[in-house]
């Protein structure tokens, strides 16, 4: 073997591992919609966690990748420790699928069929197909479809470059003694847990092994022990991963290590005892393509086989590793490991959003309610509320600007936009509660209060500025456009009662019957609940936009109120209902 070889393998193994990243961060693009309801459905149930894991590892190709979203999970709260383990174990079942995948490069045979099943007679028209795909059509679909292809295409390519590079090393008495030296079981398993950890992946270390053993130099007495290393080295990946994360998204990297040391050392001895006792002849034989897949396969199911059952004990055992200290664990509710996974961080940021759509609300309900039965603790309520919003709208803010500068697909990148245009409106609402409680607060201390005619105005404003912010929150939370489709025609009535409320404000000065004093909060409280509602119209625009992305709510405003008998009879409703004192 020349430098030249040496040159070829390092381009082979080179386009193998970019084939696999590029493959795997495709895949997860185009299917992150369906790892979202997957994870969604995921129960406590030992078999759906398990199933979730296998589907969704086969589905990326990466355990590692599946490991380290599992710890963002947890992190992150959506997943409790004892549905990471299930999910933990399943990934470790369906990483063995990317070594079944690599096994056609194995393949030898003059028959036809044989012929077409060899990657180097379909991934030439995978990846003309691939290219075709990226370059020329628009949707981001399709260009991801494409990736995946290309993605296929290179990784089998490095793959049988690889191979081809490697194949003079059978000839290198250097390199046979190498392999008879990983025949010490406890040389073999260091030796695949280093590779792994070093390239942080276990199917890709697997790959390598494949393609090692076309030299024919690789026994399965010394492939055995390096899969099982392999599995050891694969969970640097999620313990780098949980670093600065909460205690129990710790715990989960540490069941992904614990299950895998447990697992290598029960099997170990069960080999080793084998070889002592049986000496079975296989374990001299030189190892194929398919056999490293096979062995690969069986001890993935056998470690799962064997601890699923103990699922509780390896719960307790990272307890015990990891223990409570006392301190608060606050979980990071944003967690930047699932920007990875773009539509699952984004159901992440819909439901913080669906938090401020819920905490605005309340907000304006308790600083409305303070206007007429002022509440110490309600008005508590309204200023964490406020303090609540600001936050969570930096924070949501933020991570949506660094989710956008991942590749998203269509649907995502309208969400996205969706999110970033509501929180700001939900931030707003909980402002102006602020400000409608600062003047219950003014009308408390100086001791004064509206006429009875004024009071009986304030209330019809006040019930529809709840009503409105109730409607755009429900309609925001349940995705639903008929609740936004009547909160234009309320806020039209709102704003007309702002220029009654005015008019008849002023009359009331005129004639005495109202001081300066308490005309200047009743000011301010009508030009708040008025940018309230203007609010409001803003989130039901959004919903109504992504109901319709051709459809600007606002542009269009002016058509609806001319030609919608709907909005009309709306606004009539609306008007008979709260102008009652005209």
């Amino acid at each position: 073997m020349d430098i030249f070889n040496v040159l070829t393998m390092i381009g082979g193994l080179s386009l193998f591992l970019f084939g696999m990243s590029l493959m795997g961060a495709a895949l997860e693009r185009s299917a992150g919609a369906k790892l979202e309801r997957m994870i969604g459905k995921l129960t406590g149930g030992k078999l759906t966690g398990l199933l979730t894991g296998l589907g969704v590892t086969a589905v990326i190709q990466s355990s590692s990748a599946t490991t380290v979203m599992v710890v963002g999970f947890v992190n992150s709260k959506l997943m409790d420790l004892k549905q990471a383990i299930h999910v933990i174990m399943g990934a470790n079942i369906g990483t063995t699928v990317t070594a079944w995948i690599l096994s056609l490069a194995g393949i030898t045979g003059g028959s036809m069929l044989l012929k077409l099943m060899k990657p180097s007679s379909f991934t030439p028209v995978l990846a003309l197909i691939g290219i075709i795909l990226y370059l020329f059509p628009k949707s981001k679909r399709k260009k991801d479809i494409g990736t995946v292809l290309l993605g296929f295409a290179t990784l089998m390519f490095g793959m049988e470059t690889m191979t081809g590079a490697v194949s003079g090393l059978k000839n290198v008495p250097g390199f046979q003694q190498l392999f008879l030296l990983f025949k010490n079981p406890l040389l073999g398993v260091l030796a695949g847990a280093v590779l792994t950890a070093v390239i942080q992946s276990s199917s890709a270390s697997v790959g390598i092994l494949q393609a090692l053993a076309a030299t024919g130099a690789v026994s399965y007495g010394a492939a055995i022990p390096i899969i099982m290393g392999q599995n050891i080295g694969t969970c640097v990946t999620a313990m780098l991963s949980s670093i600065g994360a909460n205690k129990n998204a710790k715990r989960a990297a540490m069941v992904h290590l614990l299950f895998n040391i447990i697992g290598t050392v029960f099997c170990l001895a069960v080999f080793l005892i084998a070889n002592l006792v049986f000496a079975p002849k296989l374990l001299s034989d030189s190892a194929t393509f398919a056999g490293i897949a096979t062995v690969h396969t069986v001890f993935n199911i056998a470690c799962t086989l064997l601890l699923l059952p103990m699922t509780g004990l390896l719960e307790r055992l990272a307890c015990k590793l990891i223990p409570d200290t006392g301190a608060p664990d606050k979980a990071a509710e944003l967690d930047e490991r699932l920007l990875a996974t773009p539509a699952i961080a984004l159901e992440c940021a819909k439901n913080l959003t669906f938090e401020m759509a819920r905490v605005s609300a309340e907000s304006l309900t308790n600083a409305v309610a303070c206007l007429t039965a002022y509440d110490k603790h309600k008005a508590e309520a309204v200023r964490a509320a406020e303090d609540r919003t600001d936050m969570l709208e930096d924070a949501i803010g933020t991570y949506l600007v660094k989710l956008s500068m991942k590749q998203l697909n269509e649907t995502e990148s309208a969400s996205a936009s969706m999110l970033l245009k509501a929180i700001g409106d939900f931030e707003r609402i909980a402002d102006h509660a602020v400000n409608i409680l600062g003047s219950a607060e003014e009308m408390r201390d100086k001791g004064i209060a509206f006429s009875q005619e004024a009071q009986k105005e304030m209330d019809a404003l006040s019930a529809a500025t709840v009503e409105i912010v109730t409607r755009a929150c429900r309609s925001f939370l349940h995705d639903d456009a008929g609740q936004a489709q009547v909160v234009e025609p309320l806020e039209q009535v709102i704003d007309q009662m702002k220029k009654l409320l005015r008019e008849r404000h002023i009359e009331r000065l005129q004639k005495g019957s109202c001081g300066i004093e308490v005309g200047f909060v009743w000011n301010d409280l009508i030009t708040n609940m008025e940018r309230v509602s203007d609010h409001c119209s803003n989130i039901a625009g959004v919903v109504m936009d992504a109901k319709d992305r051709k459809m600007d709510l606002h542009a269009d405003l002016g058509r609806m109120r001319s030609e919608s008998a709907f909005y009309r009879e709306q606004v009539e409703k609306y008007a008979k209902e709260y102008i009652t004192f005209a």
